[in-house]
């Protein structure tokens, strides 16, 4: 079955009333191309093969016909559906969405996966669910115990399912499909169909529907002149991420796209509260909302645009120099839309994609689809951050000296401090007083590095693998690793009880020296002292500025640290 370009709600799938209503408080506009084919037969109840990478939509495809089929539940039967799935996160994931889904139906969803409690979810398993959502390990951990009914299964998705055989889960998916009942429906989605995904399969769907989601090939040449990046970042770092790249980018216009109309409102709230000057536009505004949105964009009276896909279709901004996915695109056909976009008419544009730790997996399948590279960067740090504001003070005075003829009448000014004070004192005093005047101050905190393990280990937390593989990615912050080729390090006489922060050691060496915040390495801050990992060649220039300068508004003790060791 292949997917068509005709128009589809999801009033058109005959959804219950509480899920449509649902999906249109949450600002879902328009099914998925996976969501179009796969929901009708699995409200018909045929089993189902389904192919698609991960971020199709996959989740509301076998939720929506999940929640629809709970209405014919008997009571005390126990669970209606078990979804499989290969990790915990993708577990608690499912488990929200089908929270938001059946909200008004009163869905009893459970997500059970090790490294949590057992006891919590015995008492729930007790009480009664409707929807397990559980990663195999823990699935059959529960089953053994007698606390996971299967008696009362209508149906079974394996969600992933290429995955989870790479995780090592084949044994235990079997051994969980040979204790749920014979007539139940079964769905198996899959990235990819390897032989053994094929055998599972025939084994266990019967007389399946199969679908498979074929991507649009990218045009020779229709993108050529566009860098494309992503960022790793946890989900509760996205908001902070896209405001450190919308400050370090700084474009002149630039298209937002996320998911749903809820998730643009919200953005675009949490931006405007950050400063920046951001507009949304989704289905659920009329033409003359959508018109005034476009004439300030246009205008330069905003200069972001936050939107979903449906909304920014036929959008064509000539000044557009930037094109970010907040969210990575549910599909590689429609990344290859967004970033058409810019990079048009010979001019350079960008795109960028913020994507959590389980999402890289679908920037490799936008990759090969559509045959470019998307150079995975680290979040820039508040040492980048602050080297790029300077940046652009600079940038704003050179362009200030080039072309106002209009600074004549402020020489009275500096030729009376000049009397006074060393010249290039009062040029700094200035610089100063321009840069903090455009309300650039620092995060407080860095955004953590995930690091992304280059091997992918069984993980499920039933506590079989002997290392926890309910672990999320490691997250690292600045200034734990070990210390930089090349570099030394300085002891300064200030710390935490002096309200030191890295920001701070930063903004001092970065802005009296010729040391840039990207040259700085590893800092670490204790209570009296703090350490700071500087260029080798750069180490008496840095000792001498910060003597002849305060941190904090007070002069500190600036040496070479005794105890390193290079």
């Amino acid at each position: 079955m292949n997917v068509t370009d005709e128009a589809m709600s999801f009033a058109d799938l005959a959804l219950r009333p509480e899920l449509l209503r649902a999906l249109g408080d949450l600002g879902y506009e328009e099914p998925t191309p996976i969501q179009r084919e796969a929901i009708p037969p699995l409200l018909e109840g045929r089993d189902l093969l389904g192919q698609a990478a991960t971020g199709t939509g996959k989740t509301a495809a076998f939720a929506l016909p999940v929640l629809q089929r709970m209405s014919e539940r008997e009571p005390e039967s126990g669970p209606v559906a078990l979804i499989l799935v290969p990790t915990r996160e993708l577990a608690v994931q499912v488990s929200e969405a089908m929270h938001r889904y059946g909200k008004d139906m009163g869905a009893r969803v459970l997500p059970i996966y090790g490294g949590q409690p057992i006891g919590r979810q015995l008492r729930a398993l007790e009480r009664g669910v409707d929807v397990v959502v559980a990663t195999p390990g823990r699935a059959l951990d529960h089953i053994g115990r007698g606390t996971l009914s299967m008696s009362g299964l209508r149906m079974v998705v394996l969600d992933e399912a290429d995955e989870m055989l790479d995780m090592g889960f084949a044994d235990d998916i079997e051994t969980i499909l040979q204790d749920t009942p014979e007539d139940r429906q079964t769905v198996l989605f899959s990235a990819t169909m390897p032989p053994r995904i094929d055998g599972m399969a025939r084994r266990h769907l019967t007389d399946p529907v199969r679908i498979k989601i074929e991507h649009e090939q990218a045009t020779t040449g229709e993108s050529p002149r566009v860098r494309q990046s992503a960022y790793i970042v946890s989900r509760s770092h996205k908001p902070a991420a896209l405001g450190r790249v919308l400050d370090v980018e700084s474009p002149a216009a630039a298209i937002v796209f996320c998911r749903t109309r809820d998730e643009v409102d919200s953005l675009t709230e949490t931006l405007n509260g950050r400063g920046y000057r951001a507009e949304a536009l989704h289905g659920g505004m009329g033409q003359e909302q959508r018109d005034r949105v476009m004439g300030r964009l246009r205008t330069g009276t905003a200069d972001l645009l936050v939107a979903t896909d449906v909304a920014a279709r036929g959008l064509d901004i000539e000044q557009l120099t930037h094109v970010i996915n907040y969210d990575v695109p549910s599909a590689p056909e429609s990344y290859v839309h967004r970033i058409g976009r810019v990079g048009r008419a010979g001019r350079e544009g960008v795109a960028i994609t913020l994507a959590e730790p389980r999402e890289h997996r679908m920037l490799k399948t936008i990759e090969r689809v559509t045959r470019s590279r998307i150079e995975i960067e680290k979040v820039p740090t508040i040492a980048d951050l602050l080297a790029r504001r300077l940046e652009l003070t600079r940038a704003a005075i050179h362009e200030s000296i080039l072309e106002d003829d209009d600074l004549d009448r402020f020489r009275v000014v500096v030729e009376t401090l000049a009397d006074e004070f060393d010249v290039m004192e009062v040029a700094l005093a200035a610089v100063k007083l321009a840069h903090e005047s455009t309300g650039a101050a620092a995060d407080e905190e860095e955004i953590p590095e995930i690091a992304l393990s280059p091997t992918r280990g069984r993980r499920d937390g039933a506590g079989r693998d002997g290392g926890g593989r309910d672990a999320g990615p490691r997250e690292e912050r600045r200034g734990r690793g070990p210390s930089r080729g090349g570099m030394a390090r300085l002891f300064v006489g200030a710390g935490r009880s002096a309200r030191i922060r890295p920001q701070d050691l930063v903004g001092a060496i970065a802005g009296e020296t010729r040391v840039s915040g990207r040259d700085i390495g590893a800092i670490e801050i204790a209570d009296r002292f703090s350490l700071v990992e500087v260029p080798e060649a750069a180490v008496q220039e840095v000792i001498d500025a910060l003597r002849r300068t305060t941190i904090k508004g007070r002069k500190v003790t600036i040496r070479r640290d005794r105890d390193a060791s290079y």
